[in-house]
């Protein structure tokens, strides 16, 4: 099962190394990882991606709970949140191409964030069934290149990830 886990983590040099370095050593994928500063500049927020069933996932939290730059994690995926990835790409757009991109992004609720006379760059923000779908959408020989963040997630509610 896909597992999103959310990681307020001290804001010091090699923070990041010790959690791949964990997920590493264990044999344990990380799909996608996303870090930033918070409100807070002494600490950063990580979400990371990661399946496997419940036990693997709980050995993993565990894991990460003892690494002395974890401040505090929650697994969102446990709870009702909000998750979203954003994703910019590069297609070929060139004589009737580029309308029908142009109406394919409108369709989507993407941006055209840059205009060539041979390309577009597109932005895409949403959940990954989204911005997997635009994807597909789009014809394969006209995608130049493809950049995304993975996911980043927030829990709904009262309940947050805050000391």
């Amino acid at each position: 099962m896909r597992h999103i886990i959310s990681i307020l983590i001290e804001n010091e040099a090699g923070a990041l190394s010790r959690v791949s370095g964990l997920f590493s050593a264990r044999g344990y994928n990380i799909e996608s990882l996303t870090v930033a500063p918070t409100q807070d500049p002494s600490l950063s927020r990580m979400t990371l991606v990661t399946s496997g069933s419940d036990e693997i996932i709980e050995q993993i939290t565990k894991q990460l709970n003892k690494l002395i730059d974890v401040v505090k994690l929650i697994d969102l995926s446990e709870s009702s949140h909000i998750e979203r990835e954003l994703m910019m790409v590069k297609v070929r757009a060139v004589n009737g191409a580029r309308e029908e991109i142009k109406r394919l992004a409108d369709i989507f609720r993407g941006k055209i964030i840059d205009v060539t006379p041979g390309t577009f760059v597109i932005e895409i923000t949403g959940e990954k069934s989204k911005v997997d779908a635009f994807l597909s959408a789009l014809a394969e020989d006209s995608i130049i290149e493809v950049v995304r963040t993975g996911a980043s997630g927030i829990s709904r509610g009262d309940r947050g990830l805050t000391l």
